[in-house]
């Protein structure tokens, strides 16, 4: 019993029908068997929205046995197992997501390639983000330059791909996992991959916008050394 994950295919899909997989009352929580929600990871925070019929879903998150649980708010009617419901993303908070995400991997790709600087941390919240690198310095004027180098990129409205790659043939390319400590477990095969063609291509199991002009402007807001060879930069997004 596992969740077909719809946002893997298809990060435009704001509702979908599905079948109620479990309930559990205590938690006030529906597993499903397909959705559209992200349950969020890798930095990327879970969807909310709402499912017709029961209530609004406020945190979504993915369980131990492979089934995505929706939890609902205080209150909610829960559906009962083999019911089909309706889901509905809060698509501008979605969408918003989709936008910062995929400029932290604008800012992780133009790092990459000037400087061959592996990934240590990341986090977002709708329209901003940080994300950590194994650099020896930091400046203001690094986030400077940074901020302009993936502005040209947005600009240059790049398109957005996802692939699915076997995981042996993501092996022998290591730009693919950026994370300094790769926790990728074995056993997913094929890696998903979020290809910003001709700048940037990671595995990644979020959610991102189709094309680099529709992240719009990107700010540095910030640039922190957090040790040694771990250096922050923080973003936002304008508009």
């Amino acid at each position: 019993m596992t969740t077909e994950l719809l946002y893997l295919t298809d990060a435009y899909l704001r509702e979908f029908d599905a079948e109620v997989l479990a309930v559990e009352a205590q938690g006030g929580a529906v597993a499903l068997a397909r959705t559209a929600f992200f349950p969020g990871g890798g930095g990327q925070p879970h969807d909310t929205g709402t499912l017709t019929g029961a209530g609004p879903v406020l945190r979504v998150s993915r369980g131990g046995d492979g089934v995505v649980w929706h939890e609902l708010a205080p209150g909610s009617t829960l559906p009962a197992p083999g019911a089909i419901v309706h889901g509905v993303l809060d698509w501008e908070r979605r969408h918003l997501l989709m936008r910062t995400h995929t400029a932290l991997h604008l800012l992780n790709g133009v790092i990459w390639l000037d400087h061959g600087a592996q990934v240590t941390g990341a986090d977002m919240t709708p329209g901003a983000g940080r994300a950590d690198f194994s650099l020896p310095a930091m400046s203001q004027e690094f986030g400077r330059e940074v901020q302009t180098r993936v502005n040209a990129q947005v600009a240059l409205d790049l398109p957005i791909r996802v692939d699915f790659v076997p995981r042996a043939q993501a092996d022998h390319d290591p730009s693919l996992i950026r994370s300094k400590a790769n926790l990728i477990p074995r056993s997913i095969d094929p890696l998903r991959v979020v290809d910003i063609v001709g700048l940037d291509r990671q595995a990644d199991s979020g959610t991102h916008v189709a094309s680099t002009r529709e992240v719009g402007t990107v700010r540095v807001t910030g640039t922190q050394s957090k040790g040694r060879d771990n250096k922050r930069v923080r973003i936002a997004l304008e508009g």
